[in-house]
């Protein structure tokens, strides 16, 4: 199948089978190796993204080139990061093939992406900042990464990433919800996270035995100049023993139920409430507090 004007030819469930095969491939759990064939499916990402020609999108696990060929029918540039070196070396070719008048806009890093550094990643995109992150994040690690690269880079504006449906609850959940905890308040300290829509188990290869969904995320400014380390220690301590008062959960953090008490009221927050009723602005707020005791 050749590419058309209409864009690349991308991957249906029989090529993507076919590719696996041409390269021995055995979908591994552990590298959270599940493949999108599904067509309607990488347009409404690539859609949902929002992008322009002039966007570096950075891609986690491009895996076999679905979405990397959608992505690269609307942007000029993609850097594909990959942890697998028999999938790194095989996308290029993939993309030569498929969408050979694209195929200069695509660079391959293969690493780890939540060991990954800023300096790497623009090096590996021919000196360029990434502006936008679209991934199919592995479901064990989706939230570290989402993280990592979100500290690591702050020239994303933004970005859209597939994950576990119940990991999509979590990330974009407001304060004073079941959901809301450490992931939510972490992501909000960077962006405004929301869903963006279910995706089927159907379109992958192999099927995985849970529920995937799309999380939409668009840059803002940071909730406070205060260090994010200290920060994210705060939440990390608040939600340590969810069920208790802040109070009473932040007294290993502050020394004391009594030290915690003061900073609490320093920063205008009720020791009885819970963590999973502050905002991350809050949250930033008892951190630059604290700070302003010592």
């Amino acid at each position: 199948m050749t590419p058309t004007s209409s864009g690349p030819a991308l991957l249906g469930p029989a090529e993507l089978r076919a590719l696996a095969d041409r390269l021995g491939l055995r979908p591994t759990k552990r590298l959270g190796q599940n493949f999108v064939h599904d067509a309607n499916t990488v347009r409404r990402i690539v859609a949902a993204a929002n992008l322009v020609a002039e966007d570096v999108v950075l891609e986690i696990g491009p895996g076999l080139g679905s979405l990397t060929l959608a992505l690269l029918g609307v942007a000029d540039r993609v850097l594909a990061l990959e942890v697998d070196p028999l999938l790194a070396g095989a996308l290029p070719a993939t993309v030569a093939a498929r969408a050979r008048e694209r195929a200069d806009g695509l660079r391959v890093l293969t690493a780890d992406a939540l060991r990954t550094r800023r300096t790497e990643i623009v090096e590996a995109a021919g000196g360029q900042q990434p502006t936008v992150l679209v991934a199919n994040l592995p479901y064990n690690t989706a939230v570290p990464v989402l993280l990592h690269l979100l500290a690591e880079l702050p020239s994303l504006r933004g970005g859209l990433v597939m994950v576990q449906a119940e990991v999509a609850d979590r990330l974009a959940a407001p304060p004073g919800t079941r959901c809301y905890g450490v992931p939510s308040v972490k992501a909000a300290w960077f962006a405004d996270v929301r869903r963006a829509g279910p995706v089927p188990r159907a379109v992958f290869w192999p099927v995985p035995k849970v529920d995937s969904a799309l999380v939409r995320l668009i840059r803002r400014p940071l909730a406070s100049t205060v260090p994010r380390e200290r920060v994210f220690a705060l939440v990390d301590a608040a939600f340590a023993q969810r069920r208790k008062t802040l109070r009473t959960a932040l007294a290993p953090w502050a020394g004391s139920a009594d030290a915690a008490e003061r900073v609490l009221r320093a920063a205008g927050v009720d020791p009885s409430a819970r963590g999973e009723q502050l905002t991350v602005g809050e949250f930033a707020r008892i951190a630059r507090e604290w700070e302003s005791l010592l």
